[in-house]
């Protein structure tokens, strides 16, 4: 499960904003761009960009085509997205991988780039960054979320994430250490790859989730899914982030949901992470090892660029 990883982006480098999935808001993404400038970066807008065919970001052969002209183009170094949304799955078996392997690239975005994510992990081994997408919003992700992104992007060091008590997933906590690749992000989207190509070896890997909007028995029947399907088989452990307005009417939370699905892998589980849809959102790479601490409430992940 060795990764592939691309170089870390450098000030002048050439970042290409994509939307693999949903139409994005221009007005977020002109703050996205001011950011990217001013962390030294060269922001271009793919062509499509702006495109809108009902609830995609245009056409598939647009959004398909968008992606591997930026994965051809030796003068772009990164691949930001917009946003999710819908449409990442569509279009990831049109991917010209022979080009991501050429020429690995940073690929940045979550939710639902995850079946992005996942499809280069598959296809190419390419370590990718999880985290917000170009079409920024200072209210939900403040500076502490910025700093993290461009350190995912922009830097070789580990990339630590420290639980936080107030969140909701905390008490969501196995004890124990492990290591191992992590692999995930988006719980809906990892469910969705099961019985495709996509779908992830999970053995001996750190299984990432988080999600937004899922009501409890839902999250509670996409666990059972992956538990039903030998999916957990051989996981090394499972790094909890970020449900995100995730409750209905039950007298019945998420986190007793996740506790109850996870608790009993026999394998140690940390929640509490600020990885998601939530305020605060920090970035991790995925596909390079990692270690979670659950005593300590820590999560260590090697770069994901070099």
């Amino acid at each position: 499960m060795t990764a592939l990883l691309p170089r870390a982006l450098r000030p002048g480098d050439t970042v290409m904003l994509v939307s693999p999935s949903g139409p994005t808001r221009p007005e977020r993404v002109a703050r996205g761009i001011e950011l990217l400038t001013g962390w030294g970066l060269r922001p271009l807008l793919a062509p499509n960009a702006y495109a809108r065919q009902g609830y995609f970001a245009g056409a598939d052969a647009l959004r398909a085509a968008d992606l591997n002209a930026a994965f051809a183009d030796p003068e772009v170094r990164g691949v930001l997205c917009t946003r999710g949304g819908y449409g990442a799955q569509r279009i990831v078996d049109d991917i010209d991988m022979a080009a991501v392997r050429r020429d690995p690239k940073v690929v940045a975005g979550f939710s639902d780039i995850t079946a992005l994510q996942l499809a280069l992990w598959r296809g190419a081994r390419l370590a990718t960054v999880h985290g917000p997408g170009a079409a920024w919003l200072d209210e939900r992700t403040p500076p502490g979320s910025a700093e993290s992104l461009r350190s995912a992007l922009m830097a070789t060091d580990p990339i630590v994430v420290k639980r936080v008590e107030t969140e909701e997933t905390a008490p969501v906590t196995v004890p124990g250490t492990a290591t191992g690749p992590l692999i995930g992000g988006n719980l809906s989207l990892i469910v969705s790859t099961v019985g495709t190509p996509d779908f992830p070896d999970l053995r001996g890997a750190i299984l990432l989730v988080e999600d937004v909007s899922e009501a409890p028995y839902k999250v509670d029947r996409m666990l059972t899914h992956l538990r039903r399907a030998g999916a957990l088989d051989g996981v090394a452990g499972v790094a909890v982030g970020q449900f995100t307005d995730c409750a209905d009417g039950w007298p019945v939370t998420v986190s007793d949901v996740l506790a109850e699905r996870l608790g009993d892998l026999g394998v140690p589980v940390l929640g509490g992470l600020p990885i998601g849809h939530g305020t605060g959102q920090l970035t991790v790479p995925v596909g390079t090892l990692a270690t979670i601490d659950a005593d300590a409430g820590v999560l260590t992940v090697s770069p994901g660029v070099t």
